[in-house]
């Protein structure tokens, strides 16, 4: 499963970072690594992007970069 996949007030765990390069870089330098909690507080109202909630500070992020991050539910 990834990011991506996760429903609203899910609370997920992550498993890996995919991608390469600046991409797995700048997804990192948010503070997504392996082993971090992520809640997803909300989607915007098309859908893209998602509102999540990670190392007590909200972030928007992507759709198409919450594709490269494998999660598990926590």
């Amino acid at each position: 499963m990834t990011l991506k996949d996760a429903k609203i007030g899910q609370t997920v765990i992550v498993k890996k970072v995919n991608g390469e390069g600046a991409l797995k870089r700048r997804i990192m330098d948010m503070g997504i690594t392996k082993g971090v909690s992520i809640y997803v507080r909300k989607f915007a109202p098309l859908g893209d992007p998602m509102e999540i909630n990670v190392r007590n500070y909200e972030l928007s992020l992507r759709k198409c970069d919450a594709a490269n991050i494998d999660v598990q539910l926590q």
